[in-house]
């Protein structure tokens, strides 16, 4: 059965983005930069990647479906781009959100866990749950994986990785790697 893996930017006061949406603020690096688009290619987002010097037609590896609420989706419908990551199948929850015109992108008014379940089931690749922290919360019974890019910054205010209700839920680490900034990636399964 196919994984809810949470890949994610978090601050080290967990924010996943800014009050506007920012995600700026967090130091990339050129080491950073290579493994992101060699271990997890295909969370690069499809107009940056020849940016990046990754080829347009550059395969998956790990995940094939990709989940997200609507202010994850909103900087690229704010500059026109209607499918942010054409190489994977996305789903925008949203109750306000008209449908979007792109097989790649559906706008989804439904029970998020519900959908996650169906998904699930289907052959393919993992799914990503890309974010936000309101859609992480209502998902938290469905996440099988987080893979936390942690950064040494403090954000002070912003949209948190997981809102919601109280409902402490064990993980455990199972990798962890370091990055000249001192960012870290840490994969956590289910405990």
């Amino acid at each position: 059965m196919r994984k809810l893996v949470y890949y994610v930017a978090v601050s080290l006061d967990g924010y996943i983005a800014g009050p506007q949406g920012e995600f700026d603020f967090y130091p990339m690096c050129e080491d950073m930069t290579a493994w992101i688009n060699e271990r997890y290619p295909e969370t690069v987002p499809t107009p940056l990647r020849e940016s990046v010097g990754m080829p347009l037609d550059t395969p998956n590896k790990t995940l094939d479906t990709l989940v997200m609420g609507r202010g994850t989706y909103e900087p690229g419908l704010a500059i026109g781009c209607t499918s942010p990551y054409n190489h994977l199948r996305q789903y925008v929850f949203s109750s306000t959100l008209a449908p979007v015109d792109n097989p790649q992108v559906e706008v989804v008014d439904a029970d998020p866990v519900e959908l996650v379940r169906q998904l699930k089931k289907e052959a393919g690749l993992d799914i990503w749950l890309c974010g936000g922290g309101n859609l992480a919360g209502q998902l938290l019974g469905e996440v099988d994986q987080l893979i936390i890019k942690s950064y040494p910054v403090i954000a002070g205010d912003g949209v948190r990785a997981f809102t919601g209700n109280f409902e402490p839920t064990r993980f455990k680490v199972t990798q962890r790697q370091e990055f000249s900034t001192g960012a870290q990636v840490t994969w956590f399964d289910r405990a």
